[in-house]
């Protein structure tokens, strides 16, 4: 890849102020300049990079429409999210996207083992406040010996199953990348890890072949009782199959940190429901911000240096 810069370099960016310290030791002649949210998509005419934040549970709003003139200058679009979908079509006019793929990685796989050891060990419900809750004493499931499905085997899932096999799990993943498989870990199509896990866990990003997805078919499919992790995209799940599988114990309990849309309807059933375990996007909290600097700034780096870019993103959108 080749770069023909420009004098000095500008690049317009979204970040936020803690974010905009972690981009130390930029080159002399590349200059940052900040959008305001309101006008983030305004960009300077002279602007060759955008370094942008995503749209959901953020003050920057992207339009439905193209600003006028856009991409104009630039060249290089970086995202700060791993996933992409959020963005409407027109901001991938720009002729090269990156993303920031495996940052958050560390952080929602933490969340995802909690959300199975909760499950597993019956937390927070076998908290007690007084010695007349002392007994009886509820019986405690482990993770040993479980099998965890993996639905998406990238970053985060790899992340996943580096943590969950410590604990004795059998890891199944549907893997549409293709590839080998890491020690302990075994590829499956989608059926066979739907009908083999103890916990399942959405891991896919959303595209057109993944919306939906998890839905009436799957649920059929699914081991009566399964425990099912969404930490991906609330549109993978459809929603009114979900509620109608854990009605009828098809699938026993579901943790949710995402869902379609944010937030749900006030009075949602999921907000109430007894075995359903509800967060509010919430499992990237606590994401290695340093690694998202140096990821920003090796892809600088190597962008002037007319090399490839770290975690582009293909035309399509895909992954």
């Amino acid at each position: 890849m080749s770069s023909v810069l420009t004098t000095p370099l500008l690049i317009a960016h979204q970040l936020p102020e803690p974010f905009l310290s972690l981009l130390t030791g930029l080159p002399g002649g590349v200059a940052l300049q900040a959008l305001p949210p309101a006008t983030a998509w305004e960009v300077p005419e002279q602007a060759e990079i955008l370094f942008a934040v995503p749209p959901r549970g953020g003050n920057v709003v992207v339009p439905d429409q193209k600003p006028p003139g856009w991409p104009g200058r630039l060249r290089w679009l970086h995202t700060v999210s791993t996933g992409v979908d959020e963005f409407p079509p027109w901001v991938f006019d720009v002729p090269l996207v990156t993303c920031g793929r495996g940052s958050n990685s560390v952080a929602i796989a933490e969340f995802t083992l909690a959300a199975l050891l909760a499950q597993a060990k019956r937390l927070p419900d076998i908290w007690i406040n007084s010695a007349e809750a002392w007994l009886p004493k509820p019986s405690l499931g482990t993770l040993k010996g479980k099998t965890l499905g993996l639905l998406g085997f990238g970053s985060i899932g790899q992340e996943i199953a580096a943590r969950a096999l410590p604990f004795g799990m059998d890891i199944l993943a549907f893997n549409r990348s293709g590839g080998t498989p890491p020690p302990g870990v075994r590829f499956a199509g989608l059926d066979a890890v739907l009908t083999s896990a103890d916990h399942l866990v959405i891991a896919l990003p959303l595209t057109a072949a993944t919306s939906g997805l998890i839905g009436p078919a799957a649920f059929a499919r699914v081991k009566p009782g399964v425990h099912l992790v969404n930490i991906a995209r609330g549109r993978i799940l459809d929603h009114d199959a979900l509620l109608a599988a854990l009605a009828s114990g098809q699938v026993g309990s579901a943790t949710l940190d995402v869902t379609e849309p944010e937030p749900l309807p006030p009075g949602h059933a999921l907000y109430t429901h007894p075995n359903v375990r509800l967060s509010p996007h919430i499992s990237w909290s606590g994401s290695n911000r340093a690694a998202q600097g140096e990821l920003l700034c090796e892809n600088l780096r190597r962008y002037l240096a007319g090399e490839v870019l770290l975690n582009i993103v293909p035309p399509a959108r895909g992954y």
